[in-house]
């Protein structure tokens, strides 16, 4: 049986691990990311669960550092999702990619997979920033296996109608945008998930 059939048997728990792009920043909890997501994956006839371990303001080192107690045990799959405030605030890429390596090889080891969820620097960093920056999520993708979502916010970034106010965090209905836009990824990556017994 595979974990995409045994979805509609049991519920898969999934973990939104991110910053306030998953949290729901300035947006009631049923309109957060994870919410919105578990209810087009329920729609389509999935039993999933996706637990919402989103923290505002956190780095890709600030979701390191809580990554066991936002990871309980039992935890089917990851969604992670880092890295836009490190980009914000000029995090050398290296200390970010190095952040990111250790929170998915600590979660392979506990035999728990990973979506990886991309992000792009701002422009006005400049391109030496901004390519190295960019370059971390599909190395990393290619190093460890990972399903890859090229840019968490496609389809939403820089489009006023879809963000609040600051521009940088998205409204309900950009929300809605992002979890159609990832539907697809995330349906492909329950269908890698194992069986569980």
């Amino acid at each position: 049986m595979t974990a995409m059939a045994e979805a509609q048997n049991r519920p898969l728990r999934l973990v939104a691990l991110g910053d306030s792009l998953s949290a729901g920043y300035g947006l009631p909890a049923n309109a957060a990311f994870p919410a919105v997501l578990e209810k087009q994956l329920r729609a389509a006839g999935l039993a999933v669960e996706v637990a919402n371990a989103g923290v505002s303001g956190d780095t890709s080192q600030g979701g390191l550092e809580r990554l066991d107690w936002s990871v309980p045990d039992g935890t089917d799959g990851v969604i992670l999702e880092l890295g836009a405030n490190d980009a914000l605030r000029g995090v050398d890429p290296a200390v970010t990619e190095k952040a990111l390596d250790t929170i998915i090889t600590r979660l392979k080891a506990r035999d728990i997979p990973v979506l990886l969820t991309g992000m792009y620097a701002p422009r006005n960093l400049g391109e030496a920033y901004y390519s190295r920056f960019d370059a971390i999520y599909p190395r990393l993708a290619q190093k460890h296996g990972l399903v890859l979502y090229p840019f968490f916010l496609e389809g939403v970034a820089g489009d006023r109608r879809l963000n609040q106010p600051d521009l940088l965090h998205p409204t309900a209905e950009g929300i809605g945008v992002i979890v159609q836009s990832i539907l697809p990824t995330v349906r492909r990556f329950i269908a890698t998930l194992p069986a569980k017994s």
